[in-house]
This record gives C-alpha cells, sequence and structure tokens, in this order.
C-alpha cells in the first residue's frame, strides 16, 4: 500500500532512493540546495547527481524541512555524515510521532567518535529510538537508480521496524534483509570505506590483484576486531553490510573512496584530489575516527592506520604496502 515517504537530502543516494520509493509511495525530498528543488519540480531531473536519470512526476522537492516532513509515516536521512546531527537538529521539531526513521548515512562523527545510531539517539527523544533503523550493504546509487538488482541490511533493535521499513522498500529489484546488530551494520558501512582508500592505493600504485584480495581479507579482520570489541556479532560482518559492502566498495568503479586512494597511489596530493570532487568521500573522514576508536579499545588496526599516514602526508603510498608486508609475522586468526 502506498505511504507518504520523505527524504531528506539530495545526493546521490537521497535522489536515487526518492525513484525507488516513488515507483510505490508518494515521495517529497528536501534539498538544502534551492536551485536542485527547483529543478526536480521543473525538469524532473536532479542537475547535479545523477543528472542522467529521469526522475517521476510524483516526486515534490522542497527546500523547507517542517513541509518536506508533514505527515510522512517514513522517513529516510541521506546526508553526508558531517551534517547529519545539524540536519537532524534542525528536523526533529517537525517530525511526525509515529514516522519510522531510516539512516543511510555511513561515517563516524569526527569530534565524538559516535556511530551514526549514537548520533541519532543523541538527538531524539527517546520515545523514537525504537523506531530508528540502519541501511547498509552494496549499493551504488546509480545502479539503485536504474533498477539493478540490489540487495541490503536494515538494522533496528526492535526487528519489527526493521521487517515494517523492509516490506515498504523492497521490490523485485531492490531486497532488504531485517537484522537486530545496529553496531555491526553502522562500523561495517563505516569502516569499509577506510579499506577502500587501502585497496586504492594499492591499485593505484598496481601492486596487483593478489595485493588487492590479500587487503580485502585482512581489511575485513580489522573491522571485525574493532566491531567485536564495540559489541557487534561477528558474523554481521560476513554479510550485506560487511562483506557485501566492502566487496563492492573495494572493486567497483563508481566508488569514491577507492577513487581516492587511485590517485594517491599514482602520486597526486589529497588537497587537489578532493578540489576536484562533487560528492563526498566518507573515508577520509572515518579513519583518523577508526584509528582512536582501535587505540581506546585496544585493537589493532594496521591497515588503517597506514592509510592514516598516507592521508597526513606522514609516509608515500609506497610505503604502505612495505609497513603492512613487514609487520612481526603471527597467525592468521589473530
Amino acid at each position: 500500500m502506498p505511504i507518504p515517504v520523505g527524504i531528506l537530502g539530495s545526493g546521490s543516494f537521497g535522489t536515487c532512493l526518492a525513484l525507488h520509493c516513488a515507483r510505490e509511495h508518494r515521495v517529497t525530498i528536501w534539498s538544502r540546495n534551492a536551485e536542485i528543488a527547483d529543478a526536480i519540480n521543473r525538469e524532473h531531473r536532479n542537475p547535479r547527481y545523477l543528472s542522467d536519470i529521469q526522475l517521476p512526476e510524483n516526486i515534490y522537492a522542497t527546500g523547507d524541512l517542517e513541509e518536506a516532513l508533514a505527515g510522512r509515516e517514513l522517513v529516510i536521512c541521506a546526508v553526508p555524515s558531517h551534517g547529519v546531527r545539524d540536519v537532524l537538529r534542525a528536523a526533529v521539531n517537525f517530525f511526525p510521532d509515529h514516522a519510522v526513521l531510516v539512516s543511510t548515512v555511513k561515517g563516524i562523527e569526527a569530534d565524538t567518535l559516535m556511530r551514526m545510531d549514537q548520533v541519532y539517539e543523541d538527538v531524539f527523544d527517546p520515545v523514537h529510538h525504537p523506531r530508528l533503523v540502519f541501511l547498509s550493504g552494496p549499493s551504488f546509487a546509480h545502479e539503485v537508480a536504474e533498477g539493478r538488482p540490489t540487495a541490503v541490511t536494515l538494522a533496528c533493535r526492535e526487528e519489527a521496524y526493521a521487517i515494517s521499513v523492509q516490506e515498504s522498500l523492497s521490490t523485485a529489484s531492490f531486497r532488504c534483509y531485517s537484522a537486530t546488530d545496529v553496531i555491526g551494520v553502522e562500523l561495517g558501512g563505516a569502516l569499509k570505506n577506510v579499506i577502500a582508500i587501502a585497496v586504492g592505493i594499492c591499485d593505484g600504485l598496481a601492486t596487483g590483484q593478489n595485493a588487492r584480495a590479500a587487503l580485502m581479507t585482512r581489511g575485513l579482520r580489522e573491522i571485525t576486531r574493532l566491531g567485536v570489541a564495540m559489541g557487534a556479532d561477528p558474523i554481521t560482518f560476513l554479510g550485506m553490510a560487511g562483506m557485501g559492502d566492502l566487496v563492492l566498495t573495494c572493486t567497483g568503479d563508481r566508488s569514491r573512496n577507492r577513487s581516492v586512494g587511485v590517485e594517491l597511489g599514482r602520486g597526486r596530493k589529497l588537497e587537489e584530489i578532493l578540489a576536484g570532487m562533487s560528492e563526498v568521500a566518507e573515508g577520509i573522514r572515518t579513519t583518523s575516527a577508526a584509528v582512536e576508536l582501535a587505540r581506546r579499545h585496544g585493537v589493532e588496526m594496521p591497515i588503517a592506520e597506514a592509510v592514516q599516514a598516507v592521508l597526513a602526508g606522514r609516509i608515500a603510498p609506497e610505503e604502505c604496502g612495505k609497513r603492512l608486508m613487514m609487520r612481526q609475522l603471527r597467525p592468521e586468526n589473530e
């Protein structure tokens, strides 16, 4: 049955989910950019993100948060991690009492080291906490917009709400799995971006596919170690929000984080790379947060530490691989 859906954020993922939801539901998308909102309403295209995709006429865009949220049963937040707290603070007074909120944000708040679920719970009153659902998994926006087969995970501590969203969002081309391990799903979605930068560096240096496979495998081990130390179920990291998202982000040509790593491996400076990007590569901010979280929890994350050193300019990209290969020998399960 069609329901009123609100999308917060008009970037690539907000736009693709607006298009996806509009195939079944009534959709309002909020944009902080008035030109984007006007273009969506007038031309049925987002002029900046997924601009080659025609949007259906039943998507209405607005720059007014109150209007975007009024009467919504399902709200999807798809803004960059560094903007989440400010957007939620602005939205909380207009948020419908019984709406379910789905977050697609993959990152860690830099200042507080909070996962996104912790940020949401920090902003919203406890009455809303059971209806916070977190979406993660291998899902490039362009392919979702094109209706290509995609599978994701929806995690909520109250599984009934994850199942409710699962039924609302799942179609023949977009399959949702439900879960209750919010910590694992959130960390998997955030930390895979760090490993994708490492793999991109490897690819930019042309070190070969053996090295790529080794980095992805050991990267998943690092993610799992930190996740378990923070209370996650290790099995989560073998699913869509773990291995699934890691594989896509480390190997897909549309991956912004991998692309940053590739350019670093080719010798370009980070500032130059960022100047040419129109969208956020979340792994850049997440890397330092991951290293600090690992330190606090007494967990080794040598790949994340090496990426941090490259991003900070402390070591050259080629030195990164040497450091990892020459670490003290140990059993694989450590």
